[in-house]
This record gives C-alpha cells, structure tokens and sequence, in this order.
C-alpha cells in the first residue's frame, strides 16, 4: 500500500529529526529547512504531500506566509497544515486557523499525540475527497438523465417533422465541421478556444426542441405559412429556450447554457433583424451564430414539403449573399474553406 507523504517544515534541523522518527514508520517524510525550500518544492511539484507540518516561526519567510500561498495556489489549496509551535510561544492561533490551517502541534512533541492528529487529519482529508468524488459521480449521473430527457424530445421532433429526414444528425455532424476547423484556425480572432467544442457539438440536436409546442397543421402545412402562422413558428426558439431553462442549474450550467444559447438564438441575424430577441453582431452567442449558418445550410440543400432541395452550389451561393446582413461575416468565410466536407456530409460520404 502506498504511503502518505508527509513535508515537515522547520528551520531546525533537530525538530525536522524528531518528527521524521516519530512518523517515518508509517510516512514517507519529507524536510524542508525553511518556507521558501517548502514554497519551492510543492509549486513545482517536486513533493506532493499528503499533509504538511509547518513551523511558524522562521526567517525569511514565517508560517502564516507560507500557509498564505499555498492557499492561492490550486495545487497546494486543499492540502492539510498542522502548524508546530512551542508550548509557551504567544501563539496567535486564531489567526491561523482563519488563514486555513486544520490543527497545532506543540513541542517539546508528544510522539503519541502527533501520530493520532497527523492520522485524524489524513482520514478527515481521505473522507472528504471521498465525499466530494461522490457529489461529482452524482451530478454527472443528473446531468446525463436531463441529457437523455432533452434528447428525446428532440427525437420526438425528429419523428413529427418528417420531411427534415435526418435534420438533426446532419446538423451536428455539419457543426463539428465548421467549429473543428475555428478551432484549428488561427485566422478567426474570437473567442474560440474558450468554448468546448465537443459540447456545442452535443447541444446543437436541441436547437428545435421548441417545435414540440408547434401544431402539426402548421409544422407539416405544405404550402407557404400565413403572416400568422410563420409567428407561432418563431416561438419555438424562446419555447425551447425556456425548456432548457427549466432544466439549467449551477451543477450543468456549462452544457445547458450552450443548450440554451442554441435553442434561444440560432434564428437571430447579424443585422439584429432576427428573432426572438432582435440581437446583432457579436451579442448572438457564437454558438448560435456557428449553428445559424449550418441550419440554413441543411434546410437549402433539403426537400420540403414547401420547396425542392437546392444544389450545394446554390446554398453556398445563398449563404455568402448573407454575409454581414443575415449571418456572421468569419463564419461565413470559414464556411467557404469547408464547403467541400460540407457537401460530403450532405452527399452522406463524410
């Protein structure tokens, strides 16, 4: 079984010995001579100790600051500090437990006491990262069934709107396309590399998840929609907004969000002349800007029951003539160096 290691500072070389003998048993023992040697060797991760024994009372470099660093740093935050003090040193203890530490060990040691805390603190470090390891396994468990819920109401559209065939497929496959190749693109100065990409590959199947809520006499009508009708079409973007919503907390904020954006905005235009919000330029969620163009891209090369499929050639042609006006100028640019693999993915070969 592996060993817990144990990094005990002190600018004693004797103190250092005796808490070695005292643990070495049961611990691999690191010493470190002073803060700054501590500070040096867990930031490069030269030791990653289980816990640390602290003196506060060192040159240079005392304690309270080192326990201050450690805290500011993600890889040394969670990691236990017992400071070692002297039985009759004026000790502000207060002060170090508010900066973080979890105990302290006075000397002359006690080899019983300091075993029992140094194992108390290692079993209640242990727990919590058991409990913190079950909370995580949880909220994926949560987060992949509202996943499944949301996809199959975007199957339930699929089914109804029968004409789009395989809408949905092909726009996700379509996105990864486009958003791979922002990706890799240097070209594109956007916020690019801040987005998961996998993720909004993931949402975009909801992006019509609103259209449950659309009666099938107006979904399927084979002729062109009324100024009436084509209103209650444009309710399914904040419809479906809103489902998603209903679903969105702190636990899967990121996916949902991206859900959300998608469902919400895929339907805004550039010029802010779209729907359901009238937002323009780089306020539509890039997310939803990608995904407009690759919708518009699949319903012009589709059959529907209101129009035949036009040629790749055409929709690409369509598509550019929207450029700054209906669709993000970059995006639309991108889609011209994917044009290719776009057409294979409409030609079912990609």
């Amino acid at each position: 079984m592996k060993k817990d290691t144990i990094l005990v500072v002190d600018d004693i070389e004797t103190n250092r010995i005796i808490l070695e003998d005292i643990l070495e048993d049961k611990y691999n023992i690191v010493q470190a001579e002073s803060g700054i040697a501590a500070v040096s060797l867990m930031f490069s991760a030269a030791v990653s100790p289980s816990i640390v024994l602290l003196d506060i009372m060192m040159p240079e470099m005392d304690g309270y600051e080192v326990l201050e660093m450690m805290k500011g740093n993600p890889l040394t935050e969670k990691i236990p500090v017992l400071f070692i003090t002297a039985a009759d040193s004026e000790t502000n203890e207060t002060k170090g437990l508010s900066l973080g530490a979890v105990d302290y060990i006075s000397k002359p040691f006690n080899p019983e006491v300091v075993k029992v805390r140094v194992d108390n603190h290692l079993k209640l470090r242990s727990y919590s990262e058991g409990l913190e390891e079950m909370v995580k396994i949880k909220v994926a468990e949560l987060v992949r069934t509202k996943e499944k819920i949301l996809e199959t109401m975007a199957n339930i559209i699929e089914y109804r709107d029968m004409e789009s065939g395989q809408h949905v497929k092909r726009t996700s496959d379509l996105t990864k396309v486009l958003v791979d190749y922002l990706f890799m693109n240097d070209n594109y100065d956007r916020s690019i590399d801040a987005l998961d990409h996998d993720i909004i590959i993931k949402a975009v199947p909801l992006h019509d998840i609103g259209k449950i809520s659309i009666p099938d006499s107006i979904l399927l009508k084979p002729g062109p929609l009324t100024k009436e009708e084509f209103e209650i079409i444009k309710t399914h973007a904040a419809i479906g907004s809103e489902i998603v919503k209903s679903m969105l907390d702190e636990d899967d904020e990121q996916y949902l969000k991206y859900c959300y954006d998608i469902c919400r905005y895929h339907h805004e235009r550039w010029d802010g002349k779209g729907y359901p919000d009238g937002l323009a330029g780089e306020d539509i969620p890039l997310s939803a800007r990608i995904l407009a163009v690759v919708d518009v891209y699949d319903a012009l090369v589709s059959a529907r029951v209101y129009k035949p499929p036009f040629t790749h050639e055409k929709a690409i042609e369509i598509i550019k003539s929207g450029s700054g006006t209906q669709f993000d100028p970059e995006i639309v640019l991108a889609l011209g160096d994917v044009q290719d693999q776009f057409q294979k993915v409409h030609m079912g070969s990609l």
